[in-house]
């Protein structure tokens, strides 16, 4: 029986996870970024609107002081 030569076409397991690991890494610093700058863009809007209070509300937490 021949020796089967190695198929050109296919990647190494190792090479596969890597490339899965940078693909990702890019989706979650994309949408990282995207809610850092949409945070950015409603306090802009808010402070367009001349407000001077535009930080974010907080819950008050029941029977807190």
């Amino acid at each position: 029986m021949p020796e089967r030569e190695p198929n050109e076409d296919t990647y190494s397991p190792r090479a596969v996870l890597l490339g899965l690991a940078v693909i990702l890494l890019l989706v979650l610093g994309c949408l990282y970024l995207f809610y850092a700058l949409s945070d950015m863009s409603h306090r802009e809007d808010c402070m367009m609107q001349g407000r001077s209070n535009c930080a974010p509300v907080e819950a008050a937490t029941p029977g807190g002081s």
